[in-house]
């Protein structure tokens, strides 16, 4: 796959999704955790190809207006949604023996939690797949302001990974939003710029960075869960 050609060639959002339409569908997914960017791309994929798949992780954690907004989503576009969950025999041996919250123990404990709840289950689907799309951009971080809108993903496989928003700043977010009439998790009206699971999640406050509400207990630079792998 040449993603320097494309990342040479296709310029916008639109262009990048209908090249995932024509060159990998059925076998690209988009990832959604129902945060901003992903509810603008869910808006453009469905217009561009209402067969398109979206896949979520559910953790056994999440919020319920993340479960609204996917009913609302569901709703709206009749999306074809396909839930993940984590093996249940590995979320009980891990409660079991390091305590439900045991995320706010240690770093170590916090990636077991992510490994269980959400990469495992990732890997498992993400394998079955030519490509996979997401809400990525550069502003959200340090460790994603190389990001580029196509990329090769190596620990999976050497798929390709599409991240049509990577250039978009949080305004032009929502002004999409705002312009088209997309339904939003509404814990992004209380101060969440970045939604994951309900324990490890928090407003962030004017002029924080956008992922500084995650696992903010750790160190500043510990904003991400293992999707999102180095050496991509």
């Amino acid at each position: 796959m040449d993603v320097e050609r494309l990342n040479g060639t296709v310029k916008s959002a639109e262009e990048a999704l209908r090249w995932a339409s024509d060159n990998l569908h059925p076998k690209v997914a988009k990832a959604s955790s129902f945060g901003a960017e992903d509810a603008v791309i869910t808006d453009m994929m469905i217009k561009i190809n209402p067969e398109f798949r979206f896949f979520t992780l559910d953790t056994g954690r999440l919020p319920q207006e993340t479960y609204e907004a996917m009913d609302r989503a569901r709703e709206k576009y009749n999306m074809r949604l396909e839930v993940l969950f984590p093996d249940s025999g590995e979320v009980t041996e891990m409660v079991n023996s390091k305590g439900v919250n045991l995320f706010y123990e240690s770093v170590e404990n916090r990636m077991l939690c992510c490994r269980v709840r959400k990469t495992r289950p990732f890997d498992r689907f993400i394998s079955q797949l030519d490509g996979w799309i997401t809400g990525l951009r550069r502003e959200h971080n340090a460790e994603r302001s190389g990001a580029r809108m196509f990329e090769i993903d190596r620990p999976h496989g050497g798929i390709v990974k599409i991240n049509p928003l990577v250039s978009w700043t949080r305004a032009m977010v929502w002004e999409y939003i705002r312009k088209h009439d997309v339904p939003y998790n509404a814990l992004l009206d209380r101060g969440y710029s970045s939604i994951g699971c309900a324990p490890c999640t928090r407003p962030v406050a004017e002029g924080q960075a956008e992922r500084s509400g995650r696992w903010w207990w750790e160190a500043e630079s510990h904003t991400e869960c293992g999707l999102h792998l180095e050496g991509q």
